[in-house]
Formats: structure tokens, sequence, C-alpha cells
């Protein structure tokens, strides 16, 4: 099997694939990506256009045939490296649930809410996530009160909930725990219960979910995700909303619903008072 050329490439996936001692191994295929497991970790390969993120690794990507478990050399020499950019100390939480609010209040400009993104309206989610919206709710409303004890325990509740290689419960949750490193990065609110809560989350959520939406999962609970959620925290910060919705829009592209799922986690969490905003 040829070399593959690869044109971007995240800062997690280059570091394992600079420790790995052997090929990548496929861990499974999607209609548009190729999970791999490298030096012990998990990347994904995907084809030109495809939503940067840590673990990405952008190309042409081969076809692997069936039965292959294995997938040739990866030619980074030419590779772009894509990592978030640090936002500034001193963003208040305030500020930061302020430009949350305005951006609710764009809904309608960034497309229409799926998943856990119906709360984002006051509606509620389409079966199976119907059951659990009261949860989801409560979850919610724990983390942006900054209850980080209750945000744990109701959280692991919501692990492996719904369908797809990363459930909604589990997007849901990544998205508010993000929005909770977020604050804690810029210093506007106290790490140490968080960082105990992310811990309880990631345990529980290697016996709640499938070992890959685990792994995704594990980077938001650290306060790395896909591009456009860096890039939608970023222009909330600075207060420019219309490079919000620009990225909001890329973010809920990604899968079925997963970028609504982490959207609405991050933007209640943020300004808890967004859930049922009229869209403009």
């Amino acid at each position: 099997m040829r070399t593959v050329s690869v044109t971007d490439v995240g800062w997690k996936a280059r570091q394992r694939l600079a420790d790995a001692e052997g090929p990548p191994v496929v861990l499974t295929r999607l209609s548009r990506s190729v999970y791999l497991e490298v030096a012990g970790d998990i990347v994904w390969l995907g084809p030109p256009g495809s939503t940067l993120h840590g673990r990405a690794i952008i190309a042409d990507v081969p076809d692997l045939g069936a039965g292959t478990d294995t997938i040739a050399g990866l030619d980074l020499s030419a590779a772009r490296e894509w990592s978030p950019a640090a936002l500034s100390p001193g963003i208040g939480a305030a500020a930061m649930a302020g430009a949350a609010a305005q951006l609710a209040c764009r809904l309608s400009r960034i497309g229409r809410p799926d998943g856990f993104g119906a709360l984002l309206v006051g509606a509620p989610p389409a079966f199976p996530l119907s059951h659990a919206a009261d949860d989801a709710m409560r979850f919610l409303a724990a983390c942006g009160a900054g209850d980080a004890n209750a945000a744990a325990a109701l959280g692991q509740r919501l692990l492996g909930l719904g369908p797809g290689l990363t459930p909604a419960g589990d997007d849901l949750v990544g998205g508010a725990f993000f929005a909770r490193r977020l604050l804690v990065d810029v210093g506007a609110v106290d790490p140490t219960p968080w960082r105990r809560a992310a811990t309880a989350i990631h345990a529980r959520a290697r016996d709640r979910t499938h070992r890959i939406s685990a792994t995704l999962l594990g980077d938001l609970l650290e306060g790395a995700a896909y591009a456009p959620l860096h890039d939608l925290a970023a222009a909330l910060a600075a207060g420019d909303t219309a490079t919000a919705v620009d990225a909001a829009t890329r973010l809920v592209a990604i899968g079925h619903s997963s970028g609504w799922d982490m959207l609405t986690g991050f933007l209640i969490t943020l300004a808890p008072e967004v859930r049922g905003t009229t869209p403009a």
C-alpha cells in the first residue's frame, strides 16, 4: 500500500506518530474517515476538507481494502500542524455569558437544532434522547451554577446515551465541561473541583461508552476540541458575534448531531438563561 502524503496534522496526532514504533492499525472505518491506533492512542485519518482536531490527519484517504488492518507510512514532510490558540487570561465569566447569550439569539442563522440542540429552543429532543431531557437539563444547570460535584454525578448518567460513534450524551457532557475548562484556563473559576469532576467523568466513560468516544470526550474534558469549538470560544471572548455564528455553523456540521450536542452543552453552561431562547 502506498505512503499517504499528509496535508494537515493535529498536534496530538503528530506527537503520536513520532512516538510510534510500527505502522498505524485500523480500528474502524467510517464513510469519510478511518480511526487508527498509533503508539497506543487513537487518531483519525480524513480527506481534504475534514474538520481539524488535535487527533486529525488530513490526506487523500487510501482504499484500505477488505480485511486490511494496517496502513502504510504517513508522509508528514509537507504537513501543516494545527493546534488551538490559547485565549488571553482575564476574560470574565460574565462577558463570556453575555456573548453566549447573544449567539443563542441567532440560532436561526446557524441551522435547525438537532439532538440535544432542541433544548436551546425549549423543545424536547427526539427519541431516544427525550427520555433523558430532564437529566440533561439538571446536568447543565449544575454546570452553569458551578456545582462541580453535581455535574460529575449527573454527567455520568448521560454517558453512552444515544446512537453513533460518539453518543449524544457524551458530546453534551463534553461540550459543557469544555466550557468549564475554558473558564478555568482564563482564570475565571477555581480549577480544583472541575478537574476532579473531569477525572470522575473520564474514568466512568471507559465503562459506559465506546473507546473512541471516551477518548474524544477525554479531550473535551481537558479543553481540547475540534477547531470550530476553539474558534467559537475565541470569538465569544472577543465579543465577535459574526465570527461566532460562522464557527458555530461549522461546529454543528460535525456528525449527525454531535456538533449540536457540543454546542448545547457549551452555550447553556456559559449562559444558563439561553435555554428556550427565541431565535432571531
